[in-house]
């Protein structure tokens, strides 16, 4: 069982989009299109393919890489029209063991939010076997609520705490944070010229929205929830009412970590 089991639904209607500000920076930073003219994109992890559809105005040919058929299932919806002219194209298969059309080089492989449940070496190693030879691979990332830095984040961490209990959970089992750089993930795998920079952003949330989101993770999902889904959605959106400025809303101040590096 996926460890998304029972969030498709919530994935797509509230996790947040790439900031145009961070999709124009990830095609600065890879190559140009190659010989034949055509830019490429491999997205791995795409879930509900966001990621395609910001960076899609800076690409050709773009496909999408998920094992979880139901977020798959979402993405090919919000990308009716671009699969439907042949421009990007949804493959189920792990990060780990996907296969691509034979020549097919990607200009630039992304994972977003996703680099921390993957087998990083074996995928390492196979983002490397597919790369164009001046191609990027970026992993990048925002913060999740459980980076608290606001009173509506930690009142949040509280009722999960309250509900699910002190460990982070992941599906069935709890989550374990990686024990080292992704940098050195990456130099160990063979790639150059690795870089890190910060985009800020800020957001707006509602206590829907809020409440949305946690359900559309892992270890907040339905499937973990079971029969408490009710008490603990009405806990929170009891708990989060009173931090709603004026106009209903919840500021996140937040940041999109860039990590790159070259095949």
């Amino acid at each position: 069982m996926s460890v998304f089991t029972s969030t498709a639904e919530f994935y797509g209607a509230y996790r947040s989009d790439v900031p145009p500000v961070v999709a124009q920076r990830l095609a600065e930073v890879a190559p140009p299109a190659g010989p034949d003219g055509v830019r490429r994109l491999l997205d791995v992890g795409t879930g509900t393919g966001f990621v395609i559809t910001a960076l899609d105005p800076y690409f050709d040919d773009l496909i999408g890489v998920d094992p979880d058929r139901d977020l798959l299932s979402v993405a090919s919806q919000s990308l009716t029209a671009q699969i439907a002219q042949r421009r990007v194209a949804l493959i189920h298969a792990t990060a780990e063991d996907f296969t691509v059309p034979p020549g097919w080089r990607p200009q630039l492989v992304t994972v977003c939010r996703a680099f921390h449940w993957l087998d990083r070496q074996r995928f390492l190693a196979r983002a490397r076997d597919v790369l164009a030879p001046d191609g990027v691979l970026a992993i990048f990332g925002d913060r999740s609520v459980w980076a608290a830095n606001a009173p509506w984040k930690t009142v949040t961490l509280d009722v999960i705490r309250a509900f699910l209990g002190e460990e982070r959970r992941a599906g069935t089992s709890t989550y374990r944070a990686p024990t080292h750089d992704y940098a050195d993930d990456l130099v160990d795998a063979g790639y150059f010229g690795v870089q890190r920079e910060s985009i800020p952003v800020r957001r707006t949330r509602t206590v829907e929205s809020v409440i949305g989101y946690l359900h559309s993770t892992s270890f907040a999902s339905l499937t973990v929830l079971g029969d408490r889904r009710s008490a603990f959605d009405s806990e929170l959106a009891e708990r989060l009412a009173p931090l709603v400025d004026a106009d209903g809303l919840l500021v996140d101040d937040n940041e999109f970590t860039i990590l790159t590096a070259h095949r």
